[in-house]
């Protein structure tokens, strides 16, 4: 995509090297996208190297706009980009509420740069502080997270190459081209206006199209029931056959205050990926729980809940009776019926109006992109849209 990457430092390759960054090889940057695109098998090693990339390109062009940037800031902020996903467990997002409950990708990110600036005896302390936006350059913060930071530069441009949806195209080279600094605030040049009226819009569709497709979320809501009932049955003291690390956070119940405490956490963290996942899943097909055995099937041969995704309220008396017909199709307790079906909502706001993008007008006054904008789509754009589903397994009549 971006053609020869250059590696600017020793550090930044030694920490590339490192396991827990080798780790990001085996997590996919899309979950379980690949079953609607099959194409989309990237992952988040490749995400992170793209980010870095882009983040050298947009700091180059900064300096060459004379904005001063010494080689410690752009080292770290390189480093707080790059490392910006560490967090991610198996399948991304997918199994972010269901392995650490309360604890997002985003500390556990921080988490491995504390750990990795120990290991490299304090040379991360600028990255934990642009990470963490403490850095008074509040720039550099804004450059690894915000509404136009590297992250959602590199992965709608990724995720729109690999899925083949066109619509999540957006003008990166023009996008690094426009960006700029005022009084040490990303900012956004006047003629780049339509490029990020454009970003915002590709954005918005990728979740529809791509992030949050119907047949995609029905996926995720199976391997999310799948460890759930894993975990239960792990916590009971049944034989559950898994690797070690997936083993771990089975059976143990950490929680956002009490993950920081285990001093085993990171080590072991750090050797979750996909492969466990989907191991387990394999191991799990004939497992004498028919819950576990039936979902851990029905992935493995792509038969997938079926679902339906509306503006409106599910209603409950049709949540009762895909609840009644799990029950009498696979004579399970009303308890454990629970395993075989989902419901929820789910949201998105492609723009969120207490972080602006703001655009420097010629006077050299930084306006929101919402009024400086001439399209009455960009306000739109700050409505949150909810939608509800209701999925369930294909074989169950109503």
């Amino acid at each position: 995509m971006y053609g020869f990457i250059r590696i600017p430092s020793g550090l930044i390759e030694d920490i590339i090297s490192h396991r827990w960054f080798q780790r990001l090889r085996n997590i996919k940057q899309l979950g379980l996208t690949d079953l609607v695109y099959p194409a989309a098998r990237h992952s988040r090693f490749q995400h992170a190297l793209g980010a870095m990339h882009l983040m050298m390109r947009v700091l180059d062009t900064l300096r060459a706009k004379g904005v001063v940037i010494s080689d410690e800031e752009y080292e770290a902020s390189v480093i707080a980009v790059l490392l910006h996903d560490m967090g991610h467990g198996p399948l991304s997002h997918a199994l972010e509420e269901t392995l650490l409950p309360g604890i997002p990708h985003e500390t556990l990110s921080y988490k491995f740069m504390q750990e990795l600036n120990r290991q490299f005896n304090g040379a991360l302390e600028l990255t934990l502080r642009i990470f963490r936006n403490s850095y008074h350059r509040k720039f550099f913060h804004q450059l690894v997270s915000s509404q136009l930071d590297i992250d959602r530069l590199d992965y709608l441009h990724r995720d729109c190459f690999f899925t083949g949806v066109p619509e999540g195209a957006i003008g990166v080279n023009r996008i690094v081209e426009v960006l700029g600094v005022h009084n040490d605030q990303l900012v956004v040049e006047e003629k780049g206006l339509y490029s990020i009226e454009n970003f915002l819009h590709a954005r918005r569709l990728m979740y529809w199209q791509v992030y949050l497709h119907k047949t995609t979320l029905s996926a995720e809501r199976m391997v999310v029931n799948l460890i759930k009932r894993a975990r239960l049955l792990a916590r009971a003291g049944e034989k559950v056959p898994a690797s070690d690390a997936l083993l771990y956070f089975l059976k143990s119940e950490l929680n956002s205050e009490t993950f920081i405490q285990q001093p085993d956490f990171t080590e072991v963290y750090g050797c979750l990926d996909d492969n466990d996942i989907f191991g387990a899943i394999k191991l799990w097909n004939n497992h004498s729980d028919i819950i576990l055995r039936t979902l851990s099937r029905m992935l493995s041969e792509r038969r997938l809940f079926q679902i339906i995704l509306q503006q409106e309220p599910i209603p409950k008396a049709r949540i009762e009776q895909v609840r009644n017909g799990i029950i009498q199709q696979y004579k399970t307790l009303r308890a454990d019926a629970a395993y075989l079906f989902s419901t929820g909502v789910v949201t998105n706001e492609a723009y969120a109006e207490g972080q602006k993008i703001n655009i420097l007008t010629a006077e050299g006054k930084p306006v929101d992109i919402a009024q400086a904008s001439d399209l009455p789509t960009i306000k739109a754009l700050t409505k949150i849209v909810k939608k509800n589903y209701l999925c369930w397994p294909k074989n169950v009549s109503l």
